[in-house]
């Protein structure tokens, strides 16, 4: 890929990144020859995973050069771990690996091999960038459909494992940064309002997490009946009503002489602290990256808190040790690698 797509989409903020975090494009494709991920005998999956593969890594374009392979069963649980806090894998293909494989481009595109479905690939891209992660997305998708003889029904669109994803078998979602929106207690509502128009918003982690640190996943629920521009259209306009209401919000914060406090005793605390949980980091570094975007805090900016964002996350900070860490010890390189991240 071209040096567009290469760059890991948590090395900086994007479009919109005082509110939007990332952007992501997620494509669910079966293989009509195979039955569903949950039905497969284990032959049958080592065939299903050696046919996406070959057509991906064998095909005629300078996508496939990019990609590396890895399986599972060669990573240990916090390199595994550190891949969910990555976006690239999802928690439920995280907890059972046993086989599964995984094509990855410099942790901006991945291609999870049966998962619930054969495929589920993603592109990741920073700020809000959804025609950019799609366009990427449909590429590798069109070079794999010239290929492979996807399950597909002319009335009901891709065939996938669960019904909600049938049709164009796309989830796009936007992470969202909503500290002044959480403060004022606006979620359960603005989550009634965008079930209404055929989105959901999720924690961190998507289906069944918490938010932390103010975060949350907005994404399309509707894949049926409805194209993949009009889905993308849908999230964008409702994301850009999101985005002017959190900045709404933020604005009569900023004379708040307890929020500016807030802020700044967390930039305090980030600064100088010899021990950090993995809570309250992201309580104190969502405060950081507010008080960063409102023009509080001068001394560090947006780029270094994404990286922050996922660099201090128990899993990489334990892959990056290379043994084993009890809870403890992760407190102290997490305390120790955001205080000197500021520092430099």
């Amino acid at each position: 890929m071209n040096g567009n797509y290469t760059e890991k989409w948590y090395m900086k903020s994007g479009n919109e990144g005082d509110v939007v975090i990332s952007t992501r494009i997620r494509l669910a494709r079966n293989l009509r020859s195979y039955p569903f991920p949950n039905r497969m005998s284990q032959p049958q999956r080592q065939q299903c995973d050696e046919k996406i593969r070959d057509a991906l890594l064998n095909g005629n374009s300078a996508l496939a050069n990019h990609f590396e392979y890895l399986g599972t069963n060669d990573m240990s649980e916090a390199e595994i771990i550190s891949l969910v806090e990555r976006h690239l894998i999802s928690p439920e293909f995280a907890r059972q690996t046993d086989g599964k494989l995984l094509l990855m481009d410099d942790e901006s595109v991945s291609i999870m091999l049966n998962e619930e479905d054969h495929i589920r690939l993603q592109v990741m891209r920073p700020g809000l960038d959804l025609d950019g992660a799609y366009e990427t997305a449909d590429k590798i998708d069109t070079l794999l459909d010239e290929q492979l003889p996807y399950a597909f029904d002319d009335k009901l669109g891709y065939l996938t494992q669960c019904p909600t994803n049938l049709g164009t078998g796309m989830r796009a979602s936007v992470m969202l940064h909503l500290p002044a929106l959480q403060e004022k207690g606006i979620i359960p509502q603005l989550a009634n309002t965008v079930s209404k128009l055929g989105l959901t918003i999720r924690g961190l982690y998507g289906e069944g997490s918490e938010p932390k640190g103010s975060i949350y996943q907005l994404s399309n629920q509707v894949t049926l009946g409805i194209s993949e521009k009009a889905a993308i259209t849908n999230l964008m306009g409702i994301t850009k009503q999101v985005i002017a209401q959190e900045r709404s919000y933020r604005e009569n914060m900023k004379n708040d002489i307890r929020t500016v406090d807030a802020i700044c005793r967390s930039y305090g605390i980030l600064s100088t602290a010899r021990i950090l949980s993995g809570d309250e980091f992201m309580r104190l570094i969502s405060n950081v990256r507010l008080g960063v975007a409102m023009g509080i805090i001068e001394d560090i900016n947006l780029d270094t808190i994404s990286w922050l964002l996922i660099s201090a996350q128990a899993g990489m900070i334990t892959a990056k040790e290379g043994h084993s860490l009890d809870a403890a010890q992760r407190d102290i390189k997490r305390a120790s690698l955001v205080r000197n991240t500021i520092k430099s």
